[in-house]
């Protein structure tokens, strides 16, 4: 089934710093969140944000601590086949993925977006995770990231109260991974790119080991 998304077109949302602040209320509503590293976010130009997968409200979570940029994501086509939901992840600037398939369209978009200098953000993971542990990454991201020579920033979200609502919810920023640093070129193979999803997902495991704030 089409998502009925329009691929050919790649903007900002106007609406998406309208709505940044009723985000924010959502967000804390649900839990206590504290940001660390957002620092290490450029303040301009194309980058990929990776990060691993606890919750629903993780696109929603991370991009709340991002002030001064707009976050595009992916999300799975069937949510756009509910034409409100659609449209409102429309506005926000998510885009359809079909899970599992190569989605050609959506890769493309998804390069077009880091190469038009905006903020990409995506799951390596692919799904989230039911222990809320880090878990292995697909070669999506290391694609994304060679197709756009992009460089990547890693991202931990962290919950150890099992996502009870108004529990400790922790999103660590890393310091960029540099394109250079993934070992990609244009006579790669697919192990090499798989190797450099690896080696993206290690970064994040390593910032989820750091765990909650003291």
């Amino acid at each position: 089934m089409s998502s009925g998304f329009d691929y050919s077109r790649l903007k900002e949302s106007k609406i998406y710093d309208t709505l940044r602040p009723l985000g924010k209320v959502i967000t804390k509503s649900f839990y206590k969140i504290e940001y660390v590293g957002t620092e290490n976010i450029p303040a301009d130009g194309g980058i990929i944000l990776a990060s691993n997968h606890i919750h629903a409200l993780d696109p929603l979570i991370i991009a709340m601590g991002m002030d001064n940029r707009q976050l595009h994501f992916m999300a799975k086509k069937e949510l756009y086949e509910n034409p409100v939901v659609a449209k409102l992840f429309t506005m926000v600037n998510a885009f359809p993925v079909s899970r599992g398939l190569s989605d050609k369209n959506a890769i493309e978009y998804a390069v077009r977006v880091v190469k038009e200098g905006y903020v990409l953000g995506i799951f390596p993971e692919g799904t989230r995770s039911r222990n809320c542990k880090p878990a292995r990454a697909k070669s999506g991201v290391a694609a994304i990231a060679k197709a756009a020579q992009a460089d990547i920033v890693p991202v931990a979200v962290i919950s150890t109260d099992n996502l009870k609502k108004h529990t400790k919810y922790t999103v660590r920023f890393g310091k960029p991974i540099k394109y250079e640093e993934l070992g990609l070129n244009d006579e790669s193979t697919r192990d090499d790119v798989r190797a450099a999803a690896a080696f993206v997902m290690d970064k994040i495991k390593a910032l989820w080991e750091e765990g909650h704030c003291k």
